[in-house]
């Protein structure tokens, strides 16, 4: 069953593209028509490919995998933030810090400079600075909560990136293609598919064509996730069964030269 259909995302604008003077030749496939000088996304083709890049996301959620969710413009900023914290995934919805995949190291630095503040705070050292060093502390603070709080339990780099608006991050997609991450993003008529994965044709502008792709793909996710719990909850009881049969088995073993030895006896007399 696919995850959305042609009448919600038709419902939701997905199929308007940009302006025929803007388009880019490569986005041709996914192109229905022009209509008033406006090309229409062939929608049938966005409910393939949302399930395609749904499916690929649900088994990296299953195997425990991260996925960073990369969205700084305006309309797309709080829905994107929204689903994928609902998720527990890591997003960058303000200003893409410059290096964050290539120079990853350096980005965990900055991650764990804002723990040591954290940890300042709690065990009272903070109380013993001077008020112009708490301030300076507590601005630090802020700022790298503000560019990284959403992506502090990113410990490893991600095992894929999704993005709404290729054009806008395209640092994001470059850093990625070049660490040979995987790219989902939703593509619009005037974007270049050439260096994503998994293409999404659909309009990266309308606020609720946004969130019924979030909608499916992070409904994916939840639903890996889901599955991987099971699995590990299967796992604990198979070796909770296996560590209660240990004594049993034991016990048996401890029984056989005994009883070996009783045979021997009645066979003597």
């Amino acid at each position: 069953m696919p995850r959305t259909n042609f009448q919600d995302l038709l419902d939701a604008g997905s199929h308007f593209g940009h302006l025929k003077r803007k388009w880019n030749p490569k986005m041709a496939p996914y192109i229905f028509m022009e209509k008033n000088g406006i090309h229409i996304i062939d929608l049938h083709k966005t409910v393939v490919k949302i399930d395609e890049a749904a499916n690929m996301m649900k088994q990296l959620a299953r195997a425990g995998r991260k996925i960073l969710f990369v969205a700084t413009k305006k309309q797309a900023k709080e829905i994107v933030a929204e689903k994928a914290a609902a998720v527990n995934m890591p997003y960058v919805t303000e200003r893409w810090p410059g290096g964050m995949l290539t120079n990853f190291p350096t980005i965990r630095k900055a991650v764990k400079k804002m723990n040591t503040i954290d940890k300042m705070i709690t065990d009272g050292t903070f109380d013993t600075l001077a008020k112009r060093e708490k301030l300076q502390i507590t601005r630090q603070r802020a700022k790298l909560e503000k560019n990284l709080g959403s992506i502090a339990d990113l410990n490893r780099l991600p095992s894929a990136l999704f993005v709404v608006d290729v054009q806008k991050e395209m640092n994001a997609v470059k850093e990625a293609n070049r660490l040979n991450i995987p790219v989902i993003a939703m593509v619009d008529t005037c974007c270049d598919p050439t260096p994503i994965d998994y293409v999404i044709p659909a309009n990266d502008d309308a606020a609720k064509s946004i969130g019924l792709v979030m909608d499916a793909l992070c409904g994916a996710v939840a639903e890996g996730l889901q599955e991987r719990k099971i699995e590990k909850e299967k796992e604990k009881e198979a070796s909770a069964e296996k560590e209660g049969d240990a004594p049993v088995a034991k016990k048996l073993r401890s029984r056989k030269p005994a009883a070996a030895a009783e045979e021997k006896a009645e066979s003597a007399e």
